[in-house]
C-alpha cells in the first residue's frame, strides 16, 4: 500500500478513536467549567461566560456519532463518506475555534463585572439569606475575607450594624474570633476578589488548552482526508484494504 495512504488512514482511524475519547474528555471539561461557575454564580453578573462551556458540551455529543462515521468511511475509502467526514471535521474545527475565541473574550469580561457583582452580594449580607450563604461559602472555601481584603467589611452594612466580621473570615472559630475587636492574626486577611478571579481565569484557560489540543488534531485529520481522497482518485483501482 502507498505509504501516504497508509499513514493517512492510520491518522484517520486514530482520529476516529480520538473522537470517542475526546467526546468524553470534552464533556468532563464542560461540566467542570459549569460546576466551577455555578459554585460562585452569585458573584458573576455576566452569565454569558458559560457560552464556551455550552459550545464544548455540544461538540462532545456529536463526537461520539462522528467517530463511527469516520471509522467506516476510512476503511471503505468511500469518497462520499470521506467528504462527509471532512465536512464534519471542518465544522467541529470551526466550533472549537469559536469556543477558543469566546473563552478569550470572556476572560476579560469576568474581571470587568466581578467587582460590581461582589459589592452587591456582600452588601446584602445579613447572616441568614442566600447571599450570606454564598459569601460564607466563598470565604471558607477560598480562605479569604472581604472583597479586596478584610478591611472591605468595615464599610458593609453588616459590620456597621453588628460591629464584627462574619465567622467565615476566621481561621479557627474561637472566643476571640469573631469579635468586635478584629485581630488580623486570627482571620484570613486576603481579599476574595483576586482569588476568585484567578480561579475563573484558570478554569477558562484549562478549557482553552484542551480545546486547542483537539483543534490541532482535527487540522491534521483534514489534511489526511485530502491525501486519501486525492490518492484514491489517482489510482486505477477504486478500493484497497487498509491492511493490504
Amino acid at each position: 500500500m502507498d505509504c501516504g495512504i497508509l499513514t493517512s488512514k492510520t491518522v484517520l482511524l486514530f482520529l476516529s478513536l480520538v473522537f470517542w475519547a475526546a467526546g468524553g474528555v470534552l464533556a468532563y471539561v464542560a461540566s467542570y467549567m459549569m460546576r466551577s461557575f455555578d459554585s460562585f454564580g452569585s458573584f458573576l453578573q455576566d452569565k454569558q461566560t458559560l457560552i464556551p462551556a455550552a459550545i464544548i458540551i455540544g461538540i462532545s455529543v456529536v463526537m461520539f456519532i462522528f467517530g463511527l462515521v469516520g471509522c467506516c468511511a476510512t476503511l471503505r475509502e468511500s469518497t462520499g463518506g470521506l467528504s462527509c467526514f471532512f465536512l464534519i471535521i471542518m465544522l467541529i474545527f470551526a466550533a472549537e475555534v469559536a469556543a477558543l475565541v469566546f473563552s478569550f473574550i470572556y476572560q476579560g469580561k469576568v474581571s470587568q463585572g466581578l467587582e460590581l457583582s461582589m459589592n452587591g452580594t456582600f452588601a446584602k449580607y445579613n447572616g441568614s439569606n442566600a447571599e450570606s450563604q454564598a459569601v460564607d461559602l466563598l470565604q471558607a472555601e477560598l480562605k479569604c475575607c472581604g472583597i479586596k481584603n478584610y478591611t472591605s467589611w468595615f464599610t458593609i452594612p453588616w459590620y456597621l450594624t453588628n460591629k464584627t466580621i462574619p465567622s467565615s473570615c476566621c481561621i479557627n472559630k474561637t472566643a476571640q474570633c469573631p469579635s468586635s475587636q478584629v485581630q488580623p492574626n486570627l482571620i484570613y486577611t486576603e481579599g476574595c476578589e483576586g482569588k476568585l478571579e484567578k480561579i475563573l481565569h484558570d478554569v477558562l484557560t484549562y478549557g482553552m488548552l484542551v480545546v486547542l489540543g483537539f483543534a490541532i488534531i482535527k487540522f491534521f485529520g483534514m489534511l489526511s482526508v485530502c491525501v486519501i481522497t486525492c490518492r484514491s482518485n489517482s489510482r486505477r483501482s477504486g478500493y484497497q484494504a487498509i491492511y493490504a
